[in-house]
């Protein structure tokens, strides 16, 4: 399919956050967009503002009359939408052109120089990282972002399109679409069991990703996974390594070992090991592609983090709030790594919301253990996404698995009193779902509370 001649583009889902880079992409390069959400939200806002028009209603009348033409109209829908959408059906029997976001990620970078990001988790941070290395490097390159970067307030790096950036999501498959030519996998734990049935699928989905790379091209992994490829670590003997590693007033200093030299004294802004792993595989890529070592260290040092990955809301002497996106036993694992290497001798309050019915049931044990590292834990009632409830999965069943006496149950109506009520001196807001809308109230009640 060629994009050049398609003028209107329509978005079912149009707020996700990988459907607004789309879009946002599209504007840009002077098509007609407008599309549908479940509900208003910053994001719409956003798109919005540069005269993206967006409805919440599911119907065909709120459908402009220049997107009712099936000969120049595309339509993109996430795999989110459920099959009975009554738009998405409209255009499905109407000869429309309709296509996941995924497959038309693939058609937009099938003609770039590609570098893609896989893995369960890192995903956006490390293609954040990598768009930004690669735009302050001069490199006429688009990245596609499932966050939104502090450094440019955007889920969409324009700078040209030349060179593709973007993140392989594994979920139903979608990263089989693309073609990189440099490609790396950050992770392979466990996830999305309700698409794939075990972990083993999972495994074998990530190998046919690798057999999607050009022929010349290049994959990195991370040392220890069970596939070959160009390896990187911290602390060890990959191809790529991260030595030296100190703090220094909240940042993380070292050396990176590449295969042919050393690269001293980079410094590096975001807590945590998990995001030392994600800055030293973006700047692995960004070497590779042929980025001068020196402009890559400054540019590492400028990058300010994604919304919503261990972002700071407050950070005084008194007291520190962080919003982050974790939702897998592992991520959590390393925000409360994060935590405590930065604040080792405070308290620490983590506000959870379980993201998917399947996902809780899948990894009950693994959620409780994770969460039972934190000094107190509230907990929401699971957020359902795209799914159905399932019998006897709850919060409250969960809340019965954690480890840990000082624990309780909240509705959204009592959260900030709850928080208030805590003598916590770090306070950890962590989920995928709608807990990021929280957010302002939280920091609010923690304002007028100090």
């Amino acid at each position: 399919m060629n994009l050049n001649n398609i003028h209107n583009i329509y978005f079912v889902g149009v707020g996700g956050i990988g459907m607004s880079a789309l879009a946002r992409y599209f504007k840009a390069n002077n098509k007609q967009v407008a599309g549908y959400d479940k509900t208003p939200t910053e994001i719409t806002d956003a798109l919005g503002s540069l005269g993206i028009n967006v409805h919440f209603d599911d119907a065909i009348d709120n459908v402009s009359g220049d997107f009712l033409n099936p000969e120049n109209t595309l339509v993109v829908y996430t795999p989110a939408i459920p099959n009975n959408h009554k738009e998405l059906t409209y255009f499905r029997d109407n000869n429309y052109t309709v296509l996941k976001r995924s497959q038309v990620l693939g058609l937009i970078t099938e003609n770039t120089f590609c570098l893609a990001v896989a893995g369960t988790h890192g995903k956006t941070t490390t293609s954040s990282i990598l768009g930004h290395l690669l735009h302050e490097c001069d490199v006429e390159v688009t990245a596609f972002l499932g966050g939104v970067t502090e450094n440019y307030n955007s889920n969409l790096i324009l700078k040209g399109t030349d060179v593709s950036v973007v993140e392989a999501d594994e979920f139903d498959r979608s990263f089989l679409t693309l073609s990189p030519n440099l490609a790396c996998i950050t992770s392979m734990d466990a996830d999305h069991l309700d698409i794939y049935g075990e972990a083993d699928a999972l495994k074998e989905s990530f190998v046919e990703f690798t057999k999607r790379i050009k022929p010349s091209g290049k994959l990195f992994v991370r040392n220890g996974l069970p596939i070959s490829g160009i390896t990187y670590g911290i602390e060890d003997d990959s191809d790529y390594s991260a030595k030296n590693i100190k703090i220094e007033n909240g940042s993380y200093v070292f050396d990176v070992k590449t295969p042919v030299t050393t690269i001293e004294n980079i410094r590096f802004d975001l807590p945590g090991r998990h995001n030392l792993s994600n800055a030293l595989i973006a700047l692995a890529m960004a070497v590779e592609y042929g980025c001068p070592h020196q402009q890559l260290a400054k540019a590492l040092a400028s990058f300010k983090g994604v919304k919503r990955r261990f972002t700071y809301q407050i950070k005084t002497e008194e007291l520190v709030f962080i919003d982050d996106y974790a939702h897998h036993p592992e991520e959590i694992n390393a925000v409360h790594q994060a935590v405590r290497e930065m604040y080792p001798a405070k308290s620490v309050l983590a506000i959870f919301q379980p993201h998917l019915f399947s996902r809780t049931k899948d990894f009950a044990d693994e959620f409780a253990e994770s969460l039972s590292q934190f000094d107190e834990i509230l907990l929401l009632d699971i957020y359902p996404a795209r799914e159905l409830p399932i019998e006897g999965v709850t919060s409250s069943w969960l809340l019965g698995k954690i480890e840990n006496n000082n624990k309780q149950l909240v509705e959204k109506e009592a959260l900030v009193n709850k928080i208030q009520e805590s003598e916590a001196q770090v306070i950890l807001t962590i989920g995928a779902g709608d807990i990021g809308e929280e957010v302002k109230r939280i920091k609010k009640g923690l304002s007028v509370a100090s």
